[in-house]
Parts: structure tokens; sequence; C-alpha cells
């Protein structure tokens, strides 16, 4: 079971960048795989896997970028996100 917080490391780390995730979900672990394969340098959070006042602070954060709170979301630079597994549009944000 992987654990609900954690920093990937990696060559491209020009952007902070966080990863709000359910660690159930195809799209979320899709996301996360090509981070990986691209050397993005990535924090992530799986928010199912949180408890009490800390998972109410992860949803109020995802809330925040993406009010329906649908996982995967990604946020850049605390200004910008991408919700779902939108690769291209990852790309794009975190110029790769």
């Amino acid at each position: 079971m992987p654990t609900a917080t954690g920093s990937v490391p990696g060559p491209h780390s020009e952007h902070h960048t966080v990863l709000y995730a359910l660690s159930t979900c195809i799209w979320c672990r899709r996301t996360r795989q090509f981070l990986e394969r691209q050397g993005v340098a990535f924090d992530y959070i799986y928010v199912d896997l949180l408890q009490g006042k800390e998972r109410e602070d992860a949803l109020a954060q995802v809330r925040r970028w993406n009010p329906s709170i649908s996982f995967p979301t990604l946020v850049a630079d605390d200004s910008r996100c991408v919700v779902g597994a939108k690769l291209e549009e990852i790309k794009e944000v975190l110029e790769l």
C-alpha cells in the first residue's frame, strides 16, 4: 500500500509540483507514472489515505483549484492547475 504523502525526486525541479490523487484511481496512477517517466520532481498526496484534519486540509486545497474535487488534480507553482490525466496539458504547464 502506498504512503499517503511523499516526494519523488527528479531532474526537472523547475516548478513546485503537487499531485493530489487517490490511491485506487487508474488515472491518478497514470499521471504519476507519466511524471516519473518525464523526470519531474513532485510532491504527492493520496487524499483517500489521509484522515481527520489532514484529509480536510487536503480536500480544501483541492477545492481551491478544482471545485468539483475530482482526481487527479495537479498544481504547479501554486499558480496553475491541471484537472484530470491530461498529459499534453501537463507537459505544457511544466514546460517539458
